[in-house]
């Protein structure tokens, strides 16, 4: 089965073209078939049936369906589910689960999504690549020899290949739009705050945000709407007003649309394929009555600096829960409590994850704290008010996903330096808190995806959206769900 997006699906229910039990089944055999690219970490067949029994008789007894219905969907292996395993791809929680549901959870069960199983995904969602795994790596969906970007590869890989109409992820650094970018899909990080972080395992918790994949943008905005909003459980989330994105991202035109340029994201090492590929989907929005402006940002190196000191100072703290004590993994070579924790760690750890809590832990200690995370945080204030500045003269700023298509599994691994680069044009979104997209626009020479990579002023993701999709249908990519 495919359809051409989650209302396509939806009518097909509705009127008893088919069911949800023989949509889940289709898309439960298709995963079966993917077993050997590692995209699932778990796999939800019982419940995902049973869910799906259960939908369609709530149809046949004429009750009203919720916004989601029958639509079949992903879950990255760090936001907890109740009653099932929650890894975050890593050695140390093995056989944990979760005792409690996160609120995006409650949220799109409410109104009738049906979740089909957890992604693989950089251990603690510490990556660019999905490499930094237990479970090993998953392929893009492409080319079987490279990556799928990361942390949120998995969730990538099942929308890109048609396992599931969409899913969730977690976005702290460029998690969710660099691997859309690197599989060809959409990937959605909100502005801080309008999703509820209440059941998403932290990294950096001044970063992370819960964002979505998914084959179009209409699939991308019809979930934002259901799980956007205040939660009494996140003090972080924002009392700002859910708008209907749907109706938003109609009225966007293109016509007079102030797109801001910067030069920063078009360095001379920027891969010619990808520019090449970028600047005709810029020039395309040009075409179509936008205006293209110039503009200056601070450079993307020092948003690369800034954010490596504060989210490895945030994981080094998030992370020390994490000691064998009270679940997953523990040491057997356990013989007093010190060892205990040592041995629990070090063995559960994979070494990125050990890397970015050592340099968090080095930027927090006395002596360098003023030198290191005082001056990251000063950075950060830094890039927020330029790009408070530059939203006054721009609607919408336009750039690369990344500075190159996916690469080779195994390339980067032994250069941890030149894998953060891979997330220099998404970090800066982050730094600053604003929304930001990454949209399909074409292949490189080699059928290689590129994506391009929107940001927009706080809480205008309807616009963005809607910009987003128009972009997407001008270059032709969007894929077939």
């Amino acid at each position: 089965m495919q359809f051409h997006g989650y209302q396509d699906l939806r009518s097909k229910l509705l009127s008893h073209e088919l069911t949800c039990e023989q949509v889940i089944s289709d898309y439960l055999q298709r995963i079966d078939t993917h077993r050997d690219d590692n995209i699932f970490t778990a796999v939800f067949h019982d419940a995902a049936m049973a869910r799906a029994r259960e939908l369609d008789a709530k149809l046949q007894r004429g009750e009203t369906p919720g916004r989601l219905f029958g639509m079949p969907i992903a879950i990255k292996d760090n936001i907890s589910m109740k009653g099932a395993p929650l890894g975050c791809a890593s050695r140390i929680l093995q056989g944990y689960e979760s005792v409690y549901d996160a609120t995006a959870i409650i949220r799109m069960e409410a109104e009738d999504a049906i979740f089909v199983g957890r992604t693989n995904m950089d251990e603690f969602a510490m990556g660019s690549s999905n490499e930094n795994s237990a479970i090993g790596p998953v392929p893009n969906p492409f080319d079987k020899t490279r990556v799928p970007g990361g942390s949120s590869g998995g969730s990538a890989a099942a929308v890109a290949n048609d396992l599931a109409m969409v899913a969730l992820g977690s976005d702290t650094g460029g998690s969710v739009r660099q691997p859309a970018g690197f599989c060809n899909i959409v990937g959605l990080k909100p502005t801080y705050g309008r999703i509820s972080r209440y059941g998403l395992v932290a990294f950096a918790s001044s970063f992370d945000q819960i964002g979505l994949l998914a084959a179009n943008c209409d699939d991308a905005a019809l979930v934002l709407g259901v799980i956007a909003g205040k939660d009494e459980h996140d003090a972080t989330s924002s009392h700002h007003d859910v708008p209907e994105y749907d109706t938003t991202m109609d009225h966007v035109s293109l016509e007079g649309l102030r797109i801001g340029v910067p030069r920063a994201f078009f360095p001379e090492s920027l891969n010619t394929d990808v520019a090449g590929v970028v600047k005709a989907g810029l020039k395309k929005l040009e075409d179509a009555g936008a205006e293209l402006v110039a503009i200056d940002l601070p450079e993307s190196d020092y948003a690369i600096a800034a954010y490596y000191i504060l989210v490895t100072a945030e994981a080094s703290s998030n992370l020390a829960r994490f000691d064998g004590a009270r679940y997953g993994y523990r040491s057997p070579d356990s013989p007093d409590l010190s060892s205990m924790y040592v041995n629990s760690r070090t063995e559960g750890f994979g070494a990125e994850v050990k890397r970015r809590i050592m340099l968090g832990t080095y930027v927090l200690s006395a002596g360098y704290y003023d030198t290191y995370y005082k001056k990251a945080q000063q950075v950060r204030r830094v890039f927020q008010d330029r790009y408070r500045e530059a939203f006054e003269k721009v609607d919408v700023i336009f750039g690369p996903t990344s500075p190159f298509p996916p690469f080779g599994i195994g390339d980067k691994m032994d250069n941890p330096l030149e894998m953060y680069l891979a997330d220099v044009f998404t970090v800066p979104a982050s730094i600053v808190g604003m929304p930001a997209i990454s949209v399909p626009v074409g292949m490189d020479s080699l059928s290689l995806p590129v994506g391009v990579h929107l940001i927009c002023n706080f809480f205008e993701e309807g616009k963005m959206l809607g910009i987003a999709r128009h972009l997407q249908t001008l270059c032709q990519a969007v894929p077939s769900n």
